[in-house]
């Protein structure tokens, strides 16, 4: 269906700025999903009436974070949700069933970080306390240099898999707001090249 669009558009109107083929829908959003945990978030919980245990703690290099009468737990890879969980299980010895209410608040996002790289003004490692889109971090560094091929720009995104996927995105298209599903909302630890 689309490379029947694709010949009716050349045919007709001779276009040839278009989109890279590409199944943009099928990217995840970090937006719709619960926040996972990094390195140096902070954390604030609370024990419902148990005040002597409730904290607030940033999450370690080692990914744990410490808490009176439960130790040390891992916290980095989890949601609040899963921590939440995972607390209450180590709590059950010393608080009762029913009083066992526990909330785990993301009060300071430090981990989130997308890299920028190649042919931008000033190339590096960004951090954020909100998802920065494809269109945000090249801001950040400063928009595409002289000697960039916005057009040719890709997103290097690593899978759960291991595998780096290769997302090719048209910049410049972005950039004068035209075919804007390509202005994919980054993940922690994505990398945008521009060449």
């Amino acid at each position: 269906m689309r490379a029947l669009a694709l010949a009716a558009c050349f045919a007709l109107f001779g276009c040839q700025n278009l989109p890279p083929d590409y199944p943009y829908e099928k990217e995840p959003d970090p937006r719709k999903a619960e926040y996972v945990i990094g390195v140096s978030d902070v954390l604030r919980i609370t024990v419902w009436k148990n005040s002597e245990l409730d904290t607030q703690i940033a999450v370690r290099p080692d990914g744990t974070i410490t808490m009176t009468l439960v130790g040390d737990i891992r916290a980095e890879g989890l949601t609040p949700s899963e921590l939440r969980d995972r607390l209450k299980k180590r709590l059950r010895a010393y608080i009762k069933e029913d009083e066992a209410v526990i909330t785990v608040a993301v009060t300071t996002v430090a981990s989130y970080f997308v890299t920028v790289a190649g042919n931008v003004t000033a190339p590096g490692r960004y951090t954020s306390t909100s998802y920065l889109t494809v269109a945000d971090a090249v801001a950040l560094a400063g928009g595409p240099n002289r000697f960039a091929s916005p057009d040719e720009t890709l997103i290097l995104r690593k899978g759960k898999n291991g595998v780096v996927r290769r997302i090719p995105v048209n910049y410049e298209q972005i950039r004068k707001g035209e075919y804007l599903q390509q202005n994919l909302v980054l993940t922690r630890g994505d990398q945008v090249y521009v060449p």
